[in-house]
């Protein structure tokens, strides 16, 4: 909203402090400044304002605001004078607004650094959180005009508004004058503050899925008259599931003596049903999908599943009508999931909702999914249906305008019905809210994550986000660092999943493997060798083995101390007359699990060669079933085997229910119920499932204890000095583009943290080279920094030990000889490094994902191989430890082929305070140390480059705000 012309011209409308935020029921406002168009919106939401909350707001009985209020709560210069309104529907439903003032109180300008603040919120929508989203924008305005501190009076009976300021975690200061309490708050952000505003946005955003994968009302938008097409799909699909709440069928298109549709209200619009409804699926051409969001914001609806396609997969018009969709919602405090979504599904017993296209709604289960393809999504949600793996809840967004999947992750975090999130992504709106939400949510439950379209470039059609310039591999490091379990198929996710699901997480990566089939075993045993896992000797139970063998084989492999999980291997029964026979595979799938049960919590998994006759045992959902008691075995008996796991289809793995009583007794005499045991057609599909297993166990464990950043680093570096530093180098009006820093410069820059950077001396013409040396100390290297032979030792672009005058002339000559004019080459003098392994240490900083430390060896390993690994900033102690681990040359540091290992902690240590440097100064928008010799004692920087640029928007410090795409 613009202002008019009678706003100060000198001040310009701030549109960037308009936000939409999630209040704490899950419904969403617009926080907005107000501007001297809203005359009549303040003055008809004092009206609705109690005459108790007038009076705690002005201290004494005040009915109605005069004009000259109503003109000073609405025109602000928006730098000394602030007001922000929340709206719902364009009307106001709290304000707040800050004046600067000075030491005594009075008015004043910058450069006093202090306000005073008030709020007044409508008492129908206090509760939810409103107060406490409006400080904290207003904070953030007022630390944008250089105000420091807050300053409130409130009346002792006013404990709503004193527990705001004191909740939100800000330093503060609080003293009882004149019959008032008296509140003093220091504005700049502390870790308690950003804590609570962090967990009061999990809380409002886990619950605005909730209200809408939990509705106690659902109407569909757009049914059909006649059987056939979408909203009547969807209509169908929510009857067969069984939904607990109330149903209705909504077209404007039906006669007006329709009242039912199958079997449940039929209505021409909203207005016509009697109570609020809380889900609204929209199922209607695109051009009509306005009205319909209207329809459904005046009539108090919560939630939107928009099915419709014709946005931004559509292009540019598509893209902007989608952007005004969310606009449209938002502004109702309505929530979206699509356009052009699949549908939504709870399996929660006590809701039952199947609002999808999906004909069969899943088995009640622990995994949450999250997809943000249709097409994936139907896959997934058949291919777990036919392996028996239920789920808890499923969310398709579509083109993902608004609910995504940082969004799921808020609500899979403390959902107590999902055991395992899986998630298929094709873009990350915000990668650094989506990595911080994971290593909460992955501390707690599994995380597995699918990232599609990761070589292209480009964002999906439909999906208007932020592209990041790091490639691939640094997103999946970065997963990796947050506990994410980053596969590269749907297929592996879900194998993932199903172990994930149904087993406990390994203790280490020891695996013992026993089976009927030495070929399979030993498949096997090399799989878990290529994954890094390390297993026992294939025991071969021999193609005779009985399920009571495999149920005592597994018992003795469980209750092994040496042992961490157990791959069960099984080939089908071979009758008499040499073929492979069906069998009753109920009898081995209760043999597992009555092993499983009565053993110490270990992870199980099953691989098999297609066996007949399995797939209702392996996928079933609950099997009660009792065994069957005829005696069989895996070998040569005419009845057919009980055979181990297959699958329905060659491809896909299964899950072994249990058979028989739902708990058993562990040897320790305590009872637990027995999980499903997943089943793979292929070793190694197995196998990597097991491995992704034991390193998401192995991150849990490490993140019990965090690492921390050492103490030794507040003691030599020198924060003040180093942006002191920066301010200069930037100047007074900074180029956006940014600056490179000069050798000299970064040298300084640098060495305020503690990281000293070897002496260059430019070397024009042999006699400079000469006396450079004299002045440095023999030996020395000669270099060129010309960029196309920067770092070139094989081109010839470096000549190493001359030891003396004589030698240093003859390498000048036979530079300006083979690679030209020393104006070309640009070559420097050094003094030599002691000998060690070249390394090169990067820091730099995308706009999406935020501050990236990376490591690797100099030259071809990092350059050719992408050999390199990458942390998140800001690094601790333990992260430095991995990344320089992490690599797959990192034997070279260690001793390889009896060389010396190097000064480990030492470069541990400068990964440090190069994270420190540009977490502590956004200004450094990348830095590069190469080479960086590390020795067997010390390490050497020989070359530094740095950048630095005005530092880009920091949108996960800021208040909290819903995306706009």
């Amino acid at each position: 909203m613009e202002p008019s012309p009678e706003q100060s011209p000198h001040h310009a409308y701030p549109d960037h402090w308009e936000a939409d935020v999630v209040l704490r029921d899950g419904g969403t406002a617009r926080i907005r400044p107000i501007t001297t168009d809203d005359a009549e919106r303040l003055v008809s939401f004092y009206e609705q304002v109690s005459d108790e909350s007038k009076y705690y707001r002005f201290f004494a009985p005040y009915p109605r605001l005069s004009d000259r209020d109503v003109h000073r709560f609405t025109h602000h210069d928006y730098v000394d004078r602030v007001g922000l309104a929340v709206t719902i529907g364009g009307e106001f439903i709290g304000t707040v607004r800050y004046d600067r003032i000075n030491d005594q109180g009075r008015p004043a300008s910058a450069p006093a650094d202090e306000a005073e603040v008030a709020f007044l919120v409508q008492d129908a929508h206090q509760g939810r959180g409103v107060a406490s989203a409006l400080l904290e924008h207003i904070a953030a305005v007022a630390r944008e005009r250089g105000i420091r501190r807050f300053a409130a009076e409130v009346l002792p009976a006013n404990n709503k508004m004193i527990k705001v300021f004191r909740d939100a975690g800000y330093t503060q200061r609080r003293s009882f004058e004149d019959g008032s309490v008296h509140l003093t708050l220091d504005l700049e952000p502390t870790e308690k503050s950003l804590a609570v505003q962090r967990g009061r946005e999990q809380r409002a955003e886990a619950r605005s899925v909730q209200r809408l994968l939990a509705p106690g009302s659902v109407a569909v938008i757009g049914t059909g008259r006649t059987p056939g097409g979408v909203g009547r799909t969807v209509l169908r699909n929510l009857l067969a599931a069984g939904f607990t709440g109330r149903t209705y069928a909504v077209n404007r298109a039906f006669d007006e003596g329709l009242t039912t549709l199958d079997g449940v209200p039929a209505h021409r619009s909203l207005g016509e049903i009697d109570e609020q409804v809380d889900l609204a699926v929209i199922a209607v051409p695109a051009h009509r999908v306005p009205e319909a969001v209207a329809d459904c914001g005046e009539h108090g609806v919560q939630g939107l599943v928009v099915l419709s396609a014709g946005y931004a997969e559509r292009g540019s018009a598509g893209r902007e009508l989608q952007r005004e969709l969310v606009r449209q919602a938002r502004s109702y405090g309505m929530r979206i999931i699509g356009p052009n979504a699949f549908g939504i599904i709870n399996t929660a017993e006590s809701v039952r909702l199947n609002a999808s296209l999906a004909p069969e709604s899943p088995a009640r289960g622990r995994i949450g999914l999250f997809t943000q393809s249709g097409a994936i999504g139907i896959a997934l949600l058949s291919g777990l249906h036919r392996r028996g793996a239920g789920l808890s809840s499923f969310i398709s967004a579509g083109n993902r305008a608004d609910v995504s999947g940082n969004d799921f992750l808020q609500y899979s975090f403390e959902d107590q019905d999902t055991d395992v999130a899986l998630l298929y992504l094709e873009s990350l709106g915000n990668p650094r809210k989506f990595t911080r939400l994971a290593r909460r949510t992955a501390a707690v439950k599994p995380v597995v994550v699918v990232k599609g379209a990761r070589h292209s470039g480009t964002n999906p059609p439909g999906h208007a986000v932020p592209v990041s310039r790091i490639p691939d591999a640094t997103v999946s490091a970065l997963m990796r660092q947050a506990g994410v379990i980053r596969v590269d198929t749907v297929t592996e996710m879900v194998d993932a999943g199903l172990l994930l699901a149904g087993q406990p997480l390994p203790a280490g990566p020891r695996v013992a493997i026993l089976g009927n089939s030495e070929s399979l075993g030993l498949l096997t045993y090399d799989a878990c060798l290529a994954e890094g896992l390390r297993p026992r000797p294939p025991r071969d139970l021999t193609t005779a083995a009985s399920p009571q063998d495999f149920r005592d084989a597994l018992a003795e492999a469980l209750g092994d101390s040496t042992c961490d999980a157990v791959i069960v291997t099984a080939i089908p029964w071979v009758g008499e007359n040499g073929e492979a026979e069906t069998g009753d595979g109920e009898v081995l799938a209760a043999a597992l699990h009555g092993a499983a049960a009565k053993s110490p919590a270990k992870p199980v998994a099953v691989v098999h060669v297609e066996i007949g006759g399995l797939a209702e045992a392996l996928a079933a959902a609950s099997s009660t079933a009792a065994p069957r008691t005829r005696p069989t075995t895996l070998a040569a008996q005419p009845s057919g085997p009980p055979a181990a796991t297959t699958a329905p289809t060659p491809t896909e793995p299964a899950t072994v229910e249990a058979a028989g009583a739902s708990g058993t007794e562990e040897a320790d005499g305590i009872e637990r119920t027995p999980g499903r045991i997943p089943a793979y057609p292929a070793a190694e599909r197995a196998v990597r499932a097991l491995a992704e297993a034991v390193k998401y166990a192995q991150w849990r464990r490490q993140a019990a204890t965090p690492g921390k950043v050492p103490e030794f680093l507040d003691e030599t570096t020198d924060e003040p000095g180093a942006a002191a530093l920066i301010d200069t180098l930037l100047g007074a009006t900074p180029d956006p583009r940014g600056r490179p820093l000069t050798h000299d410069e970064a040298r300084e820059l640098l060495g305020r943290y503690g990281i000293p950077v070897r002496p260059t001396l430019p070397a024009p013409d042999p006699e400079t080279a000469v006396a450079a040396a004299a002045r440095l100390g023999y030996p020395v290297a000669l270099k060129t920094t010309a960029p196309h032979l920067r770092h070139r030792a094989d081109l010839g672009g470096v000549r190493l030990d001359l030891a003396d005058e004589d030698a240093l002339r003859r390498a000048y000559g036979e530079f300006t000889e083979l690679l030209g004019k020393p104006a070309e080459l640009l070559p420097v003098v050094q003094s030599m490094a002691p000998r060690g392994v070249d390394t090169v240490v990067r820091a730099s900083i995308d706009a999406a994902a935020g501050a990236i430390l990376s490591f690797g060896l100099a030259g071809a390993p990092s350059e050719l191989l992408g050999d390199t690994a990458h942390r998140l900033v800001p690094a601790t102690d333990r992260d430095a430890a991995e990344l320089i681990r992490s690599i797959k040359a990192a034997p070279v540091l260690f001793g390889w082929r009896g060389s010396a290992p190097v000064d480990t902690p030492a470069l541990e240590e400068l990964l440090l305070r190069l994270s420190r440097l540009v977490d502590d100064h956004p200004e450094v928008v990348s830095v590069a140390l190469e080479p960086v010799v590390v020795a067997p004692q010390g390490l050497t920087v020989l070359g530094a480059s740095v950048r630095l640029a005005p530092p880009p928007p920091r949108g996960d410090l800021g208040p909290r705000r819903l995306p706009n795409y």
